[in-house]
């Protein structure tokens, strides 16, 4: 599973521990995550993020 990156924050999101805080458990996959998540930290929507490393 890839981490992916919030290109207006930096905000990393790691598959490996989700967005408890959120609603993400650990372990999905950025592709699982519904739509309308937004970023935790600036609110921007999925579509700002982009692979990382």
């Amino acid at each position: 599973m890839h981490k992916w990156i919030c290109m207006a924050c930096d905000y990393i999101y790691d598959p490996e521990a989700g967005d408890p805080d959120s609603g993400i458990p650990p372990g999905t996959p950025f592709e699982d995550i519904p739509a309308d998540w937004i970023c935790p930290n600036c609110g921007v929507g999925k579509d700002l993020f982009e692979p990382y490393g």
